[in-house]
């Protein structure tokens, strides 16, 4: 049983899909597992930096993509013996990474690597073409949005950016257009898939709207 949802960065997509892998069971009774597309560009991207290789050179970066050395660890995300998943969110790291996915190739690699992850499980999984490419028919596929003045106000009060409020703002808007132009992926909600607007809602009420769709339509 797959759980996708989608969105751009700061509508709370992780954190409201590790909540729905740490409470929630399938129809056979046994736990989901949380995987998070977006972090495998991010470590893919983290391991480019770390090599030299310009994440715009699509050679290199799909030669990368092909060997970095991507695990799951008790639902942590290793590169190769690094437990990487806090170092992913770097304004270095956030600067590089949507043109780094845009890499039609590279796409092809991870979308692959989510699929095998998922494969016999209960997953939850998240990222930008999760409901629309990966699990197209996904038993359940959700969408979530939020203005970009509350995704840069989010990402702000994470205190993980050297960034003003307004230059976050800005990375953001930047940011999305990439996203939303993809040649391949491209961050769009598609047909039949559940949308709704985080802007307003505490993660607690956007978890228990999900819930209230997944139990109805269960």
């Amino acid at each position: 049983m797959v759980i996708a949802i989608d969105g751009p960065a700061g509508t709370g997509k992780s954190t409201i899909a590790r909540m729905l892998a740490e409470n929630c069971k399938g129809r056979d009774g046994k736990p989901f597992t949380y995987i998070n597309s977006g972090n495998l560009y991010r470590a893919i991207t983290l391991g480019c930096l770390r090599e030299g290789i310009p994440p715009s050179d699509p050679v290199r970066v799909l030669e990368y993509a092909k060997r970095a050395p991507l695990v799951y660890r008790e639902g942590k995300l290793y590169l190769g013996d690094e437990m990487v998943e806090d170092l992913l969110h770097s304004d270095e790291v956030d600067a590089h990474v949507s043109p780094l996915s845009a890499i039609v190739p590279v796409r092809h690699v991870v979308n692959d690597h989510v699929r095998k992850l998922a494969a016999g499980l209960n997953a939850v999984v998240e990222g930008r073409d999760m409901t629309t490419v990966v699990f197209p028919n996904a038993e359940y596929r959700f969408y979530l949005d939020a203005s970009i003045k509350e995704r840069a106000r989010r990402r702000h009060e994470q205190g993980v950016s050297r960034l003003g409020l307004e230059e976050i703002e800005a990375a953001i808007a930047k940011r999305d257009a990439i996203d939303r132009n993809k040649e391949e992926g491209s961050l769009t909600v598609g047909d039949g898939v559940s949308c709704l607007d985080t802007s307003d809602l505490t993660l607690n009420q956007v978890y228990a709207t999900l819930i209230e769709k997944i139990t109805m339509e269960g």
